[in-house]
């Protein structure tokens, strides 16, 4: 059949964590969408929480404001992202999509995820430690990644230095990037890992 929307009948998200709730067709060319709605129905509202039509994408709840997003420019992707999870958001949500014909009929297609929220037990965040001594060509682009596991949301900030020493804070990111190095930048560097 065409214009099948797809997605799994249940996901689960990790509270203060992001999770993603698919939601996808195959387009083709004689149908064109028209809008796109998720609805949710849980103990806090229920009814529409995010809304795409000509006009733009509005998020219809404040207590998703700032959390909810589709993708853009993703043609049949319309995957509802959620951030920050909070236990209240666990419920059914449903995908609806309307599509306008090439003789201007629409058709509607709907299908309903149930989002389960769980808390992780707390867990400190452990880090992967990296190869000591790494030598790259000045000029290069490169970059060193700080990977932990632990219970989210985790922080990251990497420092030039030695921990307990004169230390420079570079980024509060998980990645460390260069564009084109320079002698001045060798030395020691390190990563700091933080969840609640």
């Amino acid at each position: 059949a065409f214009l099948d929307l797809t997605g799994p009948s249940e996901v689960k998200g990790v509270w203060k964590g992001s999770t993603i709730l698919p939601c996808a067709y195959v387009p083709e060319e004689d149908f064109v969408q028209h809008s796109l709605k998720w609805s949710a129905v849980h103990d806090q509202n229920s009814g529409t929480i995010f809304q795409r039509d000509s006009s733009g994408d509005h998020v219809l709840l404040s207590e998703y404001r700032d959390r909810l997003s589709v993708p853009k420019n993703a043609p049949g992707n319309v995957s509802l992202h959620i951030l920050n999870l909070e236990i209240s958001d666990r419920g059914s949500y449903t995908c609806h999509v309307t599509w306008k014909t090439s003789n201007n009929s629409l058709i509607v297609k709907e299908i309903t995820t149930k989002l389960e929220v769980v808390r992780v037990a707390a867990t400190k965040p452990i880090i992967r430690a990296g190869e000591l001594g790494l030598t790259v060509p000045v000029g290069a682009k490169t970059s060193l990644t700080c990977v932990a596991r632990g219970s989210p949301p985790i922080s990251y900030r990497w420092f030039r230095g030695t921990p307990g020493g004169k230390t420079q804070l570079l980024s509060s990111q998980a990645e460390l990037v260069w564009t084109s190095l320079q002698p001045s930048d060798a030395g020691m560097y390190y990563c700091e890992a933080e969840n609640r």
